[in-house]
């Protein structure tokens, strides 16, 4: 801990010239990083409410809305090729499945048939993908509720440039000269200045970050137990983005603009999650209406509000109130990490309009709910290579065929001819 005071959680870091931690120790409304502390035992908490839910929400909302789960056929016990598929992967080469069959004494195709029913076990069922769907729709609905609610009466709300009045401190002049009254982030050296006031942190804001930064870390936590999608290293990014960013916003106590980056963010994902749970469920058109509902809103705030609004703030609106500092450098980096994830995610999306457009239906979840293996859940096709080895098996087939049978005929004309020859 002392090396984080000396070190790490310097004030010339962190605050703004002239202000240090020393100035905010005696107020008790000013952030604290001890306050978060309580965010990994909400995220445990979390984990065990969301076992919950699925199993006494979920599971029977998927039954109701009409989840079906494929059958899938298992693979035969084969321990050569199973200690091969964990601990080599689930992809052999050819060559390896060319040795494998040596190996196991079956032929490339029995082993490559092996493979696919082997790898079918393992993704995930309609069910599973709708339990967590839903437990993430129901979180996302009720915080982007919370935090609308406890902003809509917030100044910065409506205002972005409140967020960086007076900021980190608040400085009154005396009552004595009421009308000269003003906001400064100095004051050191004014007679008519009071004690110095900071941003306070509403108790409504402060679980807003709670929940939050728990949420977030519950699902950094089960990362590896979770659904792996296509995405899987750009939500680990964002997670551990959202994270730091979330920390170091309260702990620099940046929460009015940290407040309006998590409500940006939850307004669009409760929709994401809403479609997913319909399209698990098979209802096409429901299905299809929510994601383009969700399209409108990601590219709206996540495209135009998000740069236009958060990070036009953070980056131009508060340098009206102090010069540049590492901790002004190291928030804008942040955010311009989560930009660009907004911008790749956006990407994904289009791709999916685009084939919306041109088909009439959401074929595939572009963003993230496409599994990590490109093949299909059902029966899995088969391997270019080899479509394309059978392919010219069956053209050399009938070439050979056509061969065959232009020599036949040609052996019966030149049969027929000898006899009238030899009249």
């Amino acid at each position: 801990m002392e090396f984080l005071n000396q070190w790490l959680w310097r004030h010339e870091y962190w605050l703004p010239p002239g202000v240090t931690w020393k100035d905010m120790e005696d107020l008790e409304s000013y952030p604290l990083p001890q306050d978060l502390l309580p965010t990994l035992g909400l995220a445990l908490a979390f984990i065990a409410l969301r076992h919950v839910f699925e199993r006494l929400v979920a599971l029977p909302l998927s039954s109701w809305l009409g989840v079906r789960d494929r059958v899938r056929i298992p693979a035969a016990p084969v321990p050569a090729l199973e200690d091969f598929y964990g601990s080599r992967g689930n992809q052999p080469s050819q060559r390896e499945v060319l040795g494998l069959a040596k190996q196991c004494d079956l032929t490339r195709r029995q082993v490559e048939v092996w493979f696919r029913c082997r790898r079918n076990q393992d993704r995930p069922t309609n069910t599973k993908k709708f339990c967590e769907a839903c437990w993430r729709f129901a979180f996302y609905l009720t915080a982007f509720s919370a935090g609308l609610a406890s902003l809509l009466h917030s100044p910065w709300f409506w205002d972005r440039t409140t967020c960086w009045k007076a900021y980190p401190r608040q400085v009154s002049l005396c009552p004595a000269h009421p009308s000269k009254s003003r906001m400064s982030l100095w004051g050191g050296g004014r007679s008519r200045l009071s004690a110095p006031l900071p941003q306070p942190v509403q108790t409504a804001h402060y679980w807003y970050y709670l929940l939050e930064l728990g949420f977030y870390w519950s699902l950094l936590f089960c990362v590896s137990v979770d659904i792996k999608r296509k995405d899987f290293k750009e939500q680990i990014i964002h997670h551990v983005a959202a994270i730091v960013l979330l920390g170091f916003s309260y702990c620099s106590n940046y929460v009015r603009i940290g407040t309006l980056v998590m409500l940006v963010h939850d307004s669009s994902d409760f929709l994401l999650e809403s479609a997913k749970m319909f399209n698990y469920a098979g209802w096409r058109r429901t299905c299809d209406f929510l994601f383009v509902v969700f399209t409108v809103a990601f590219l709206v705030t996540r495209l135009v509000v998000f740069p236009s609004k958060i990070i036009h703030t953070t980056l131009v609106l508060s340098m009206e109130e102090f010069q540049p500092f590492f901790g002004y450098y190291f928030f804008n980096g942040l955010l311009l990490v989560l930009q660009g994830l907004h911008i790749f995610w956006a990407w994904l999306i289009l791709r999916m309009v685009y084939k919306f457009l041109c088909h009439g239906k959401v074929e595939k979840d572009e963003r993230s709910d496409e599994d990590s293996d490109p093949e299909e859940v059902g029966e899995e096709e088969e391997p270019q290579w080899e479509r394309r080895k059978e392919a010219l098996n069956c053209s050399l087939a009938v070439l050979a065929n056509n061969c065959v049978l232009s020599n036949l005929t040609s052996q019966r004309g030149t049969a027929s001819a000898q006899p009238s020859k030899t009249r």
